[in-house]
């Protein structure tokens, strides 16, 4: 059975505290594992949720910022020291590719497996798989950052009570699904499309034209609400969002499940994030993540 879920590996800006490790997470879709933002001890927080290296098949970095990478050195070994059979891809901004290999060399150990290099230096597709295609979009940050979005294929579903109408049962059924008639009768006659599912990760930013691409029609957001409110110069200065920013990308894009994360450690109540964002007029589901926390993707509509 397909798994799609998100599992929330470290929750921290800039820092860590007692309660939140800093940044990672792990997009399960289907039989592959997409990583997020290795910040420092993720490759502990895999072990604490149950992630283990071979579960892994990409690894997507935002930014060469240290709460967002500097986890690359410890997974990367450890994906080679479990010798991992499958190929593992690996994207970041071209512009930190010095960072990438410092970290990914940082010191003396066997490779064992084929890792793959495809740094993205501009807005556009950076893998198509049957199961999705993977973008990037350019965000707004002191130093080069990107987004990531994973758009599945839109499908068909076919409408039995429309089958019925027209006599079409049992083989018949995959043979107009296939071939896309029977006869007089089209596969749109007894058929709707079912939208894949979108996710999105966005960190670091202020608001700009990529965030509200990556997030359009998400069924699963995941973005940064770094401030609250009351701090939003502190937000701009530093390319950050606040909650209630990151809840109106989420409401005007007709986001299903949003997840705010990656909090500054001068906050002690996460509640006031689901407020804000509550104000902000988003409805749909909304997560305030904590470590460890799994969040599936919200049934296909």
């Amino acid at each position: 059975m397909s798994v799609r879920e998100l599992v929330v590996l470290g929750t921290a800006s800039q820092v860590p505290t007692r309660h939140r490790n800093h940044n990672g997470y792990l997009l399960r879709w289907d039989g592959e594992g997409i990583l997020f933002d290795p910040g420092e001890g993720t490759q502990r927080q895999m072990l604490r949720a149950g992630v283990a290296a071979h579960d892994l098949h990409r690894i997507c970095v935002t930014h060469f910022h240290g709460d967002h990478s500097l986890g690359l050195a410890g997974v990367i070994q450890r994906i080679n020291l479990d010798r991992v059979p499958h190929e593992i891809s690996a994207h970041y901004p071209l512009s930190g590719q010095r960072f990438f290999d410092r970290l990914r060399y940082a010191t003396a150990y066997r490779e064992t497996v084929h890792l793959t290099e495809a740094p993205v230096a501009a807005d556009g597709n950076l893998a198509v798989t049957p199961s999705y295609t993977l973008e990037a979009r350019r965000l707004s940050h002191p130093v080069e950052s990107y987004g990531y979005r994973l758009t599945e294929p839109d499908g068909r579903r076919m409408l039995p009570d429309r089958l019925a109408a027209h006599g079409i049962t049992g083989p018949d059924v995959g043979r107009i699904q296939r071939e896309g008639r029977l006869g007089d009768v089209t596969l749109d006659d007894v058929s709707e499309t079912r939208h894949g599912q979108r996710f999105a990760f966005v960190m670091d930013t202020r608001l700009c034209d990529g965030v509200h691409a990556l997030a359009e029609g998400c069924d699963l957001l995941v973005i940064e609400s770094t401030f609250l409110d009351e701090d939003i110069e502190l937000a701009v200065d530093h390319g950050h969002l606040t909650a209630g920013q990151a809840a109106g990308v989420a409401r005007d894009a007709g986001v299903r499940h949003l997840v705010l994360t990656h909090f500054s450690q001068r906050y002690l109540d996460p509640g006031e994030f689901e407020r804000q964002a509550r104000a902000a007029g988003f409805e749909g589901e909304l997560t305030v993540a904590h470590d460890l926390q799994r969040v599936p993707l919200p049934k296909r509509r």
